[in-house]
C-alpha cells in the first residue's frame, strides 16, 4: 500500500473517531464510508459477523455495539432520522477482521484497530502497574510508622518482626509470612509484599494503618497486647476481603515489585524532556 494512501487513511480514520465523557467510539455509518462499502445493508452482514466474533470472544455485544438513532440531513433542507451504531474501538477491529481484506480501506483498518486496542491494553497494563507501584511504597511508610510506634513502646526489632507475622498469619488464613513466601516460592532474601498483589498489598497497608491508630489511641505497651491488636486488626480486614470472595492466601503471586519499578524508570527516562517537565509540574 502506497504510503500517500496510508497517510490519507489515518488521517479518515482519525478524523470520524468521537468522543462522550472520555469515551471514543465511532459511528457505524462514518465506518461503512471509510471501508469502502456503499450499502446499508451489506455493511450490516460484516457487523452481524463482528457480533457474532464479539460473543465468542466472552465479551458483552452491548458493551460494545450500541444501537442508535440519528437526523441526517437531506436536499431540501429537511432532516430524516435513520438508524445507526455507536461502535468502540474493539468492535471496530472486529468488523476490519471481518471484512474483505482486499480493499486496502480493510487491510489499513485491521492494522489500524488492532494496534490502537493493543495501546490501550499497554496503557492499562502501565496504570496497573504504577498502581501496585505506589501501594507498595505506601506499605512501606505504614510499617515504617508502625515501627516507629512499636518501638515507642517497647518492642524491638524482633519484636515488630514477630508482630508482623502474626498479623500476616491472621490475614492469609492461618499462613505466617514464612509459610507464604515458601507458597508462593518468593526468595528468601526477599520481603513477601514485594509479590503480592495490589489488593493484599493494600490490605495490609489498611491493617498497620488500624494498629497504629488503635495502640496510639488506647496507650497500647507491650509486645503482646499490641500483638493482639494487630491480629485483631489483619482479620478485621480478611473478613471485609471475604465478603468479597477474596481470599488472600489463594491469589497468585505478582510480579516482582523491583522489576516493575526498574521498569517504569526505565520507560520515564525514554520520554521527552517536554512530558518530564509537566510530570515534575504536576
Amino acid at each position: 500500500m502506497k504510503k500517500e494512501i496510508i497517510s490519507q487513511l489515518h488521517s479518515n480514520f482519525e478524523g470520524v473517531a468521537q468522543r462522550e465523557e472520555d469515551i471514543e467510539y465511532w459511528y457505524a455509518r462514518d465506518l461503512q464510508v471509510l471501508l469502502g462499502y456503499e450499502q446499508w445493508r451489506n455493511f450490516l452482514k460484516v457487523i452481524g459477523k463482528a457480533k457474532d466474533s464479539c460473543s465468542n470472544s466472552k465479551h458483552d455485544i452491548s458493551d460494545h455495539f450500541a444501537d442508535v438513532s440519528k437526523m441526517v440531513p437531506l436536499g431540501s433542507g429537511s432532516q430524516r432520522e435513520i438508524d445507526d451504531i455507536k461502535l468502540t474501538r474493539y468492535a471496530c477491529y472486529l468488523i476490519a477482521q471481518n471484512g474483505d481484506p482486499r480493499k486496502d480501506e480493510i487491510a489499513f483498518a485491521q492494522t489500524y484497530f488492532a494496534i490502537q486496542t493493543r495501546k490501550q491494553e499497554l496503557i492499562e497494563q502501565r496504570l496497573a502497574e504504577v498502581e501496585r507501584l505506589q501501594a507498595r511504597e505506601k506499605l512501606t511508610e505504614s510499617e515504617k510508622q508502625l515501627s516507629g510506634v512499636l518501638f515507642e513502646r517497647g518492642v524491638d526489632n524482633q519484636g515488630f518482626a514477630r508482630i508482623r507475622s502474626k498479623g500476616d498469619q491472621a490475614l492469609f488464613g492461618g499462613y505466617a509470612t514464612q509459610k507464604m513466601k515458601d507458597k508462593l516460592g518468593i526468595p528468601e532474601n526477599r520481603a513477601l509484599a514485594d509479590f503480592l498483589p495490589t489488593i493484599t498489598i493494600k490490605a495490609k497497608d489498611f491493617a498497620n494503618e488500624i494498629t497504629s491508630f488503635n495502640t496510639v489511641r488506647d496507650n497500647l505497651r507491650g509486645e503482646q497486647p499490641i500483638a493482639n491488636e494487630h491480629v485483631k486488626s489483619n482479620t478485621t480486614v480478611r473478613e471485609a476481603l471475604k465478603q468479597s470472595g477474596i481470599y488472600p492466601e489463594s491469589l497468585p503471586s505478582a510480579e516482582d515489585i523491583k522489576k516493575i519499578d526498574r521498569k517504569i524508570k526505565s520507560e520515564n527516562k525514554k520520554l521527552p524532556k517536554t512530558t518530564k517537565i509537566l510530570q515534575e509540574e504536576e
